[in-house]
């Protein structure tokens, strides 16, 4: 399987994880998004849309998602005998 990378799908900012939101206006939690994949740990809310915290811009939560490129060097696999 391959690797999920994160970031906006408009600028390609990658949040931290010491990066937060806040579900405003239901509870005023605040934690990582993508930890949770968009749902608010403390009211159960599911954000389908995602604030870019680098350019503001909203988009689908799942857009934020990408499966990294697989390496264009062969992986050498040494098998002892």
């Amino acid at each position: 399987m391959d690797a999920v990378k994160i970031h906006c799908p408009k600028c390609k900012w990658r949040p931290e994880a010491g990066d937060l939101w806040m579900c405003e206006p239901a509870c005023g939690c605040t934690w990582n998004t993508f930890d949770t994949h968009g749902q608010c740990p403390q009211c159960g809310m599911l954000w389908e849309d995602t604030q870019c915290l680098a350019c503001h811009s909203w988009s689908r939560h799942a857009d934020w998602y990408h499966e990294a490129a697989p390496s264009e060097e062969p992986v050498v696999v040494t098998v002892a005998e």
